[in-house]
């Protein structure tokens, strides 16, 4: 045992599949990436359940990735997967000092992870990363989680498991963003407003859509960018057509990482409509870009800088009114919760004494020193 390297072993349904794919869950690639840099001794070692699609074992910016995906999807493979994967957490068992697994979302990795937990006698908790604390979640039951193996990603997810489920998780690692994809240019602020994500219903970019209309009877230039694809594409540029917004927004399609940042640097207001949402990264990343943020869900109970919440759709009109209305001189960037402290939390919790279910938050700095100029 004093001879095996410690390791910590996250399940994950999806990972990058290089070092290119900006897109794959972003906030988690963050995150891992920023649990190398705060311990690197800890050998970080991630299982991929369903994408990269394709078997393989790689590794992503030096961490090792055992990816286990495959086009195809049938119930069969899915079971095989799952053996594939316990045959693996063996062979790490045998080969390294597990400190303990982590398993992103309570889904199918949260089942397998905490399985091999009990059976090992290793520690194990899920991190709640959004839908998957709404009610119905059929591996609830299977995982069988208590409220000290339970990790919210937001004050809102605490409150939604528990209504759902009757269990508080203990803990509480919000998400963080890489500061470092931003770059130091002083951009025009040339976007009045901005919204990114994917197309589909539960964004509720009909929304968004009915607002950039009401605001274009007081601003009759405004100009809006939407950033993502999906199913609702088409319909919602249809949609767009019949509000007679063809010159007022763009739909820029699905982008990279990078390429959405340099919007927001470019933009004013960052508009989020959904109406459920553990704590979108993007709202994060679209403060630190210096813009104003306007959405219907708070994550955190108190207060984030520059972070408007709106009670309905006419309370969002009113308040991005009084944004536009607003003469900034100033964009300031704000970063609410530091990746690295996210990731020094993380660690902190597996570290702990058993018994010990104290949330931690990490506290919010407000760059004042990074503001930029508009």
């Amino acid at each position: 045992m004093k001879n095996k390297t410690k390791a910590l072993v996250i399940l994950s349904p999806g990972f990058p599949a290089n070092e290119t794919d900006s897109t794959c869950i972003p906030p988690q690639q963050v995150f891992v990436k920023a649990l190398n840099d705060v311990d690197p001794a800890l050998q970080i070692i991630v299982l991929t359940f369903q994408y990269p699609f394709f078997s393989s074992e790689y590794y992503w910016h030096g961490i090792k990735v055992i990816s286990f995906g495959n086009r195809f999807n049938s119930r069969i493979i899915r079971r095989f997967t799952g053996l594939r994967v316990w045959f693996t957490l063996l062979a790490i068992y045998n080969d390294y000092h597990i400190v303990g697994l982590l398993s992103f979302w309570l889904g199918k990795c949260a089942y397998l992870g905490s399985l091999f937990a009990r059976k090992k006698k290793l520690k194990h908790f899920t991190w709640l990363l959004g839908q998957d604390a709404k009610i119905g979640n059929k591996y609830f039951t299977k995982a069988k989680p208590t409220g000290d193996s339970l990790i919210a990603l937001s004050d809102f997810l605490v409150r939604e498991f528990h209504k759902n489920y009757g269990i508080r998780p203990a803990h509480i690692i919000p998400v963080g963003i890489d500061t470092n994809m931003f770059g130091n240019k002083t951009f025009d602020r040339d976007i009045d407003i901005i919204g990114a994500g994917n197309l589909i219903p539960l964004k509720q970019y009909d929304v968004f859509l009915e607002v950039i209309s009401e605001m274009k009877k007081m601003f009759p230039s405004i100009k809006a960018v939407l950033c993502g694809d999906g199913p609702e594409r088409s319909r919602l540029k249809e949609k767009a057509a019949m509000l007679s917004l063809e010159e007022n927004i763009t739909f820029a399609g699905r982008l990279a990482h990078t390429q959405v940042l340099a919007l927001m640097q470019r933009s004013k207001i960052f508009l989020h409509t959904s109406d459920y949402e553990g704590f979108g990264a993007v709202c994060v990343e679209a403060l630190y870009a210096g813009n104003q943020v306007v959405s219907f869900v708070r994550p955190m109970d108190g207060d984030i800088t520059n972070w408007h919440i709106a009670h309905d759709q006419a309370h969002m009109i009113t308040l991005l009114k009084h944004l536009l209305s607003t003469n900034q001189q100033m964009y300031q960037a704000v970063l609410p919760f530091p990746v690295q402290e996210n990731a020094k939390a993380m660690l902190q919790i597996f570290n702990q004494n058993e018994g010990v279910t104290s949330p931690v938050v990490p506290a919010m700095a407000l760059r004042e020193k990074d503001a930029v100029a508009g």
